[in-house]
């Protein structure tokens, strides 16, 4: 028979708390073994020997709050996988909670499938972070590469000429294969070659294709 995941719920607000409850026991591999409003309640319960599998908590909560209560656990509980669940995505708060020893940080806003998904995560001995809160940090970085990617473009110029012999050597043509599908002279198409190399600072064909793939010069 399968344990099902222990779970302790910390969070001061009575709807908040019962409302978590609610979601992780509608699945029959979670059970909540304790529901508290105060850090310390936590404590007393885990130095009676009852230890869960994950922690849930939020950030604010009374006499010892979320990040507290996580340091303490992790240095005295290591076993236990602490997740924090709140309404704040600030990157420095996230921060200091997994320095703390977070295992996750979800926002309050989250489907039930993905809190369900974050303990079972955790109890697999994955870290997690809230999907919103990934696509928050991923943003900035996808328009960076966009706008580095776009300027690289920008900055090197071909001709359509040059642009049909690039396709070629993607292709894998020679360049003998390729004179003779352009009606010219080998020489010619090694000349042709050499500028594509000089144009983007690239040392061989590999450097070049992989170059006119990740710019979108070439498919």
């Amino acid at each position: 028979m399968k344990f099902p995941i222990k779970v302790i719920i910390a969070d001061n607000h009575p709807i908040s708390r019962n409302g978590i409850k609610s979601l992780v026991e509608t699945q029959d591999n979670i059970e909540v073994i304790l529901e508290a409003s105060k850090g310390f309640e936590v404590i007393d319960f885990l130095e009676k020997g009852n230890l869960p599998d994950i922690l849930i908590t939020d950030i604010e909560i009374p006499d010892l709050d979320g990040i507290e209560l996580t340091k303490f656990i992790k240095s005295n509980y290591p076993q236990i996988k602490g997740l924090i669940l709140t309404s704040v995505d600030q990157e420095q708060l996230i921060t200091k909670c997994f320095d703390a020893g977070a295992d996750g940080y979800l926002l309050k806003n989250v489907t039930t499938s993905e809190i369900v998904f974050a303990v079972e995560q955790l109890n697999a001995g994955y870290k997690y972070l809230s999907t919103s809160i990934g696509m928050k940090f991923l943003d900035p970085i996808q328009k960076k590469y966009s706008v580095e990617a776009g300027s690289m473009k920008r900055s090197v110029q071909f001709s359509k000429r040059e642009l049909t012999i690039l396709n070629l050597i993607a292709e894998g043509f020679t360049n003998t294969e390729i004179a003779d599908k352009l009606f010219t002279s080998k020489r010619t198409i090694e000349g042709n070659r050499q500028n594509l190399l000089h144009k983007t600072g690239k040392k061989n064909t590999a450097e070049l294709i992989g170059f006119a793939i990740r710019n979108a010069i070439i498919d």
